[in-house]
Parts: structure tokens; C-alpha cells; sequence
């Protein structure tokens, strides 16, 4: 009987620490683009890298949880979200009161202003309504860049892209006049052999009803835990050095902008 009961507690005790290792190998699914260096792109062989993806990572590794990353298409991000096939998106994504009806949002992680590029020998001087008029202005779909360029360059054509790669692939074959996109991207290509053709024209200021206040995370309406987590997590990565870290590797300059 007394050999019976140890085991049975011996059993019991394996349960438990079994029980409690699940809860501390808890998963998080991150979902992200896969098509927006620096921020978040993948490699030849089907990895996923950039910025985003290793704020995601640290992030993650604040929380004490495991981080798995799940690759969609940009216009299908939030319903993926909604659908429960992610449980985060942390794919650069602004934070505007369109998308907040939608998802719950954490508080910023990056702010980098909007900007225009150009091949070089263009005669476009600058970013105004009155510079761009008559040109051909390719950006990708369902962004702020693109809604800022529908309000902003009215007499302009607007062209929209499923990626930046092929406004970039257009702009480069002149099939486009200039391209608006975040001017850390912008700049990240242009520094490249594919990007050799073309100019940064100039940063644009931008509209904080259109813009917001910087990319966030998004999450289920109504996750408040989540987002709580995910806030305080930045803070910590901020705090203690990790996020300068993963910031130098791919800028030069803080890419967090202000203290908002």
C-alpha cells in the first residue's frame, strides 16, 4: 500500500512539473509580412528576418513564451489576425483609428516619417501636391502611404502595389514616376545594387490622422492582457539596452522618434 502511494504521488508530482513546464513553454504566433526589409522579410531559404522580427523575439523573450512566426500577404493581415492564425501582428503596422476599430493595438515600438523616391534623373524637386502633379506615384495598397498619397497628391496618378518590391521593380524600370513608402525602407533599398537607379527626393511631415503615432502591435479586440504584456515588455527592452541593440544593427539613428 505504501509502495502504491508513492507512486502515485510520484506520479502526481510528474504531472504537475509537467503542467507547470507547458505553461512556461507557452507559444505566441506571430504573424508578419515577409516582404518589407528592413523591417520584415524572407530569405532565399524561407526565413524570416529584419527588424520587426527581432523586436518580435525579444519582445517574446521578456514575456517568458515562445514566439513562432507565421508569413501572410499584407491586404490579408488583420482577417488572418481575426481568425485566430496568429495571435499578434507585429509586421510595421501604423497605428490609425481605421485599423483600431478592428484589432487593440499596443503602444508604439517605432516612429519614421513617410517619404518620396525618384529615379535619378528625374525633374521632381520635392514632396508637394505642386511638385508631384502629373507624375505616376506608386505605393503599396492598403497602407498609410497609399491613403496619404490618394488624399495628399490629387493631381497625381496613384498606382497601387501588392508589395514593395514591385513598386520598387517599377519605379527602377520606369514604369512609374516616384514611389511613397517609409523612409527607412526607401533608403534601406536605394542603398542597394536594385536601388542604384533611383533618389531620395525628400522626407514627408506626416499627418497624424493618417500616419498615426507610429507602428504597433495589434492584437484581438479586446486581448487587454496582451497588450498590457506586450507594453510592458517594450519598456523593459528599452530599458535594459536590447532594443538599441537590435535598433544599431540596422539603422544608424533611433528609429523610436519621440517619447510618445
Amino acid at each position: 500500500m505504501r509502495t502504491a502511494l508513492r507512486i502515485a504521488l510520484a506520479a502526481s508530482a510528474a504531472l504537475l512539473t509537467l503542467g507547470v513546464a507547458q505553461a512556461q513553454e507557452k507559444t505566441l504566433r506571430i504573424g508578419t509580412e515577409g516582404a518589407y526589409p528592413p523591417f520584415n522579410n524572407l530569405t532565399a531559404d524561407g526565413q524570416l528576418v529584419g527588424f520587426d522580427i527581432d523586436i518580435a523575439k525579444a519582445l517574446c523573450g521578456e514575456m517568458k513564451v515562445k514566439c513562432t512566426f507565421v508569413a501572410q500577404d499584407w491586404d490579408g493581415i488583420i482577417p488572418a489576425l481575426q481568425a485566430g492564425k496568429f495571435d499578434a501582428i507585429v509586421a510595421s503596422m501604423s497605428i490609425t483609428p481605421e485599423r483600431a476599430e478592428k484589432v487593440d493595438f499596443t503602444n508604439k515600438y517605432y516612429n519614421t516619417p513617410p517619404a518620396i523616391a525618384a529615379p535619378k534623373d528625374s525633374d521632381i524637386k520635392g514632396v508637394t501636391k505642386e511638385d508631384l502633379a502629373g507624375k505616376t506615384i506608386g505605393v503599396q495598397a492598403s497602407t498609410t502611404h497609399f491613403n496619404y498619397s490618394t488624399k495628399a497628391y490629387t493631381d497625381s496618378t496613384i498606382k497601387p502595389y501588392p508589395t514593395a518590391q514591385e513598386y520598387q521593380l517599377d519605379l527602377a524600370n520606369g514604369r512609374v514616376d516616384a514611389v511613397n513608402d517609409d523612409i527607412t525602407v526607401l533608403e534601406g533599398w536605394l542603398a542597394t545594387p536594385d536601388g542604384a537607379c533611383c533618389k531620395l527626393i525628400g522626407s514627408i511631415t506626416p499627418d497624424i490622422e493618417i500616419h498615426g503615432p507610429g507602428a504597433g502591435i495589434a492584437v484581438r479586440k479586446g486581448e487587454t492582457e496582451l497588450v498590457n504584456q506586450f507594453n510592458k515588455a517594450i519598456d523593459a527592452i528599452r530599458a535594459n539596452g536590447k532594443y538599441k541593440e537590435i535598433n544599431d544593427k540596422y539603422f544608424k539613428y533611433d528609429v523610436y522618434g519621440g517619447e510618445s
